[in-house]
């Protein structure tokens, strides 16, 4: 592409959705920050809850996107961070116990602990995404959080273990190949959202983050500064859309348009006098209809959601840790009046999470649909610690990450 350009890290996120495929291209800068360099979105309808349905869709959506985003950029990328996520997620938490050598804990140990923890029957048709620590105890002592150099005899790990359906990861990988990358690694897509998203401080007190998207909602909740659970709520942007398209007879295209434009979650925030034009099916004229008629269909269903991830909330056992309460992104969440009815329903404080601690386009990705996308690219870059500060020369990263199978070496500073 253009030669004129000094030399730069490059990392690449691509968050593959029921709706559409974001692809987003970042630098890294002197000072080791991302600045967001391109982006690239197309509508997708190769997915199905985060699981592939159909392979040429989806590979064509993410080809699109790609060269968005690299015209937009005037970077070429070879290869990307993908997001996963869907039905086919599933977490638990292990332990994982060692002797400590010269009684004194060094990184190794943490490998072999970590390494022991991970040391639990995982069905064949299952992968491990990630193994994150919760805790660590030297001696019986808990609660440490990093153990380097501490003395004792004997090191335990408390950690979440993330795995997804195998079959279901073959196949997005097959895809993000077939359209000329390589997968740098694999991130759970609420993971990366949260990276992008929320606090240090938030994580602390215990946060739940929802990512809304447009075929299911997508839970990772935090409780002292870890991952404790995630889970999946089946319904998203898309079943709004469909139940404007049936309720004010009109077609899915005019009824998405009408949701951005004029939805809203609470009828009672709508102004009386207020119309909205609706467009007929099949060659019907439009009609005028009162602005709250729409507000009403969506509010119905808003509630309904809303109820199943509360539901969700109180099911996890974790409600009591929830500290600093709900943060909803993605690009269902962007619906107007859906936090007010949020904390009414949830009883805790409920805000919205934009992509933030980045650079270069904000603008462009500062809302909730491009949270797993530049969450990915911060992602990267934290496993990647060697890119950005000292050296300006291009990186291949494909050569340094051999697969997805590539030890996560030191994971302090790392997984949060």
């Amino acid at each position: 592409m253009s030669t004129s350009k000094p030399k730069v890290p490059v990392l690449a996120g691509l968050d593959i959705g029921s709706t559409k495929v974001c692809f987003v291209i970042g630098t890294v800068n002197a000072d080791g920050k991302i600045e967001v360099a391109g982006v690239g979105t197309a509508p997708n309808t190769g997915m199905r809850q985060g699981v592939v349905v159909n392979i040429e869709a989806t590979t064509d959506s993410i080809k699109k996107a790609k060269e968005e985003a690299e015209l937009m950029s005037g970077y070429a990328v070879s290869d990307v961070w993908v997001g996963v996520s869907g039905t086919h997620i599933s977490s638990f938490d292990s332990k994982g116990m060692v002797a400590i050598k010269n009684r004194e804990v060094t990184a190794s140990e943490i490998e072999r602990v970590i390494e022991a923890a991970k040391a639990v029957a995982v069905p064949t048709d299952r992968t491990v995404l990630h193994v994150l620590p919760r805790e660590f105890k030297v001696d019986g002592q808990d609660g440490i959080t990093d153990p380097i150099g501490m003395s004792g005899v004997r090191l335990e790990a408390n950690v979440h273990i993330v795995t997804g359906g195998q079959s279901a990861i073959n196949n997005t990988v097959k895809c993000v190949e077939k359209a000329g990358l390589k997968v740098a690694g694999l991130v759970l897509g609420q993971l990366a959202a949260a990276k992008a998203v929320i606090s240090p401080d938030e994580q602390n007190l215990g946060v739940c983050v929802i990512d809304m998207g447009g075929g299911a909602c997508q839970s990772l909740y935090f409780s002292n500064g870890s991952v404790a659970h995630s889970s999946i709520t089946p319904v998203g942007g898309q079943h709004f859309t469909h139940d404007i398209a049936v309720g004010l007879r009109t077609p899915q295209f005019a009824a998405e348009e009408l949701k951005k434009k004029y939805g809203c979650a609470m009828a009672s925030m709508v102004n009386e006098n207020e119309t909205i034009e609706v467009e007929g099916v099949g060659g019907r004229k439009s009609r005028v209809i009162p602005r709250k008629d729409l507000a009403d269909v969506i509010e119905a269903r808003a509630e309904e959601t809303l109820n199943l991830l509360a539901n969700d909330v109180r099911m996890s056992g974790l409600l009591p840790l929830m500290g600093s309460g709900i943060v909803l992104t993605g690009g269902a969440s962007q619906l107007d009046g859906l936090v007010e009815m949020g904390e009414f329903i949830f009883d805790i404080p409920v805000r919205r999470g934009a992509p933030r601690g980045i650079g270069g386009l904000t603008e462009v990705v500062k809302s909730g649909e491009f949270a797993v996308a530049v969450g990915l690219l911060l992602y990267g870059l934290a496993q990647r610690k060697d890119l950005g500060l000292h050296q300006p020369q291009e990186v291949n990263l494909g050569e340094s990450i051999d697969g997805f199978t590539k030890k996560i070496k030191d994971f302090f500073g790392q997984i949060f």
